[in-house]
């Protein structure tokens, strides 16, 4: 049980470098974005917060491959899809219970979703915090008066 326990805290601490890293690369980004034309339209701080949740999806996704890796590696599963789909289960907390792992590696189950709550957690407050500022910038620029 420890070496699940430790197994599962390394992946963990894995992901959440790798959340870190992907979210300072979006804020980045999407201050520059905001710097060089802060005035934009709605469609397009639409667009922009948009590329934001792909971006973060886009990492949720390495990390269920990254789980899914080590199911493999630990011989729970024949095939890599097999091996994704049931960490995109945990990852995302669903549980359906089709494919389950053998009682020598089932820590790692619980592990994944306590993961997978906190990193879309972080995901779902950069995109609220991009669309935040999306609906403050529009608001801003239609009420800023006009040079007429």
């Amino acid at each position: 049980m420890l070496i699940n326990l430790l197994m599962g805290l390394s992946i963990m601490l894995i992901c959440l470098g790798l959340q870190i890293i992907l979210l300072l690369a979006v804020i980045r980004h999407y201050q520059r974005r905001q710097q060089r034309k802060p005035a934009r339209s709605f469609s397009a701080n639409l667009s922009a917060a948009g590329s934001i949740m792909l971006l973060l999806v886009l990492g949720n996704l390495i990390q269920i491959g990254i789980w899914g890796m080590l199911f493999q590696y630990l011989d729970e599963f024949q095939t890599f899809a097999d091996a994704f789909y049931h960490s995109a289960v945990n990852f995302s907390t669903l549980g359906y219970g089709d494919l389950v792992m053998s009682a020598r590696h089932r820590l790692l189950g619980p592990l994944e979703s306590v993961n997978g709550i906190l990193m879309i957690g972080l995901s779902t407050s950069a995109l609220m915090t991009a669309l935040q500022n999306t609906m403050r910038q529009t608001l801003k620029s239609r009420s800023a008066p006009t040079d007429d």
